[in-house]
């Protein structure tokens, strides 16, 4: 019973860095790639879709993206949906595709990005130490309902911290990494 608590936790804290990684993705560092367009929704045909499920995206060299759709009839959506993503570039078309011409980052650029890393390895701390809440209480329960004793439970929650810090610790390192990433030139 407690194996599959402690399964449970460190899968769900798992989940929490994957989750970190993914909106890691989102951020630019100093060569563009075209992860950075993964959470841009196009209008298609009255669906928001993907931008990569309506078009081809290629970084064509360490400052450029080109956007190439299947439908010529989309181009104007995909200019209007990066122009409201916020991405920090505007679109700029010939007719046959969307160009992002992203210029090289300046040291405040590069702060306020970090600032946005900080921030999502926060939100991925959070969600450790709530999952860790969720099963100290269900362990707590446990010991409520007679099935484990005051010992083992005490013992359980221990096992819960030391999976908590060693995933908090995880954290502060793809944190590290991504920080040193973005920060050099």
């Amino acid at each position: 019973m407690l194996d599959e608590i402690y399964d449970d936790t460190k899968e769900h804290m798992k989940k929490s860095i994957e989750a970190m990684r993914r909106d890691f993705k989102t951020l630019r560092t100093g060569k563009v790639t075209v992860s950075i367009l993964d959470n841009v929704k196009v209008d298609y045909y009255g669906n928001l879709t993907p931008l990569n499920q309506v078009a081809t995206v290629l970084a064509t060299d360490a400052t450029t993206i080109v956007i190439t759709p299947w439908e010529k009839s989309m181009i104007k959506s995909i200019e209007k949906a990066i122009s409201e993503a916020k991405i920090g570039v505007h679109p700029n078309s010939d007719g046959e595709c969307v160009k992002l011409f992203f210029p090289p980052m300046t040291s405040e650029q590069r702060e306020e990005i970090v600032k946005q890393a900080k921030a999502m390895a926060e939100k991925a701390k959070v969600a450790i130490r709530n999952i860790r809440k969720d099963s100290n209480n269900t362990i707590k329960n446990l010991e409520k309902e007679k099935e484990l004793t005051q010992d083992e439970s005490k013992a359980a929650q221990e096992q819960i911290q030391k999976f908590t810090d060693k995933h908090i610790e995880m954290v502060e390192k793809v944190l590290k990494e991504k920080c040193d990433e973005i920060l050099k030139v």
